[in-house]
């Protein structure tokens, strides 16, 4: 049996983790613009995993929200509207 990795992956799109809501898991991507996104409420130039560190509460509890609302994507991809 395969199981994910939980650690979060730097791609060419972003950051991609597992999330696990009601004993799924889920494949995610915080996309590159989202997490710039985020950049900017730290004021500084962060790299796309070190933005993901920072704010990973925040973005799996919005990835966690989009998944419990619904949201039929596979991954489940947080752009920047994801983060207002």
């Amino acid at each position: 049996m395969h199981t994910p990795s939980a650690k979060p992956r730097l791609t060419k799109a972003g950051v991609t983790f597992i999330v696990t809501v009601e004993f799924i898991d889920y494949q995610c991507l915080a996309s590159n613009e989202g997490l710039a996104k985020l950049c900017e409420l730290l004021e500084t130039k962060e790299t796309a995993m070190q933005t993901f560190i920072a704010f990973e509460a925040k973005i799996r509890g919005v990835a966690r929200r989009l998944i419990a609302a619904g949201v039929p994507t596979n991954p489940v991809v947080l752009g920047p509207n994801a983060f207002r």
